[in-house]
């Protein structure tokens, strides 16, 4: 996989150029890792009304799952640009590998990473960001065609955020990881649809990384775990 670090890049000329590359039929696979100036990007499920006081940072809609977030400096955006087919993938393990991608980034900084059943991405502890206990809402096996349990976020903060979209087998957008941000925009919205909840960043649970730092293993890993 072509791993390219792109640097601080607008989000909207960075959203067209994956859409061009997905659409080329001559387009290999790649990986793209960057960071945005501030935008608040508004999925294909988004709700305008989850958007509560935007200021002067611009909402962009966009063509990913899912409902409204933030992307801003000192974020990790990484963009895997691949073909499920190809790979053999199902769109639910796309996901979850990304997840776990995610999961063995943290691990390497010593956090503990979990799911929350029914709302994709990563979430910590904020107040013990280390333990390995289990989460007493840590995801349980459904009975297939049962419904997706209602998320509880009870004691804990979002640190990754994950949307994809996928054409004619080709997945484009990613993950979203945050380092060493300014959070406040994030009580400009519902995150990802949910009031109130908790959106927390490596440096603010005690974590002192760089966004270099960050990049590159999140980056190892995704390419790790997308190679199997």
């Amino acid at each position: 996989m072509d791993v390219r670090f792109l640097g601080r890049v607008d989000y909207a000329s960075t959203l067209q150029a994956m859409k061009d590359f997905s659409a080329s039929s001559a387009a290999g696979e790649a990986l793209w890792i960057c960071e945005h100036p501030p935008v608040f990007t508004l999925g294909l499920a988004g709700k305008p009304e989850h958007v509560l006081a935007p200021g002067d940072i611009p909402v962009v809609a966009t063509d990913r799952g899912g409902q409204v977030t933030y992307h801003g400096p000192g974020q990790v955006l990484a963009y895997p640009l691949i073909d499920l087919k190809t790979r053999g993938y199902f769109v639910k393990e796309y996901v979850y590998r990304i997840e776990e991608a995610v999961i063995r980034a943290l691990a390497e900084f010593g956090v503990t990473g979990h799911r929350v059943g029914g709302a994709p991405g990563i979430y910590v502890r904020p107040g013990d960001p280390f333990s390995h206990a289990v989460l007493p809402q840590r995801p349980q096996r459904r009975t297939p065609g049962s419904p997706a349990p209602r998320p509880d976020f009870s004691g804990l903060g979002k640190i990754a955020a994950l949307g994809i979209k996928v054409s004619n087998h080709r997945a484009y957008h990613g993950v979203a990881l945050n380092v060493a941000m300014d959070l406040q925009p994030y009580q400009r919205i519902n995150p990802c649809g949910y009031a109130g909840l908790q959106t927390v960043d490596l440096s603010t649970i005690g974590v002192s990384a760089s966004w270099d730092e960050a990049a590159h293993t999140l980056a190892t890993q995704l390419t790790r775990l997308l190679a199997l």
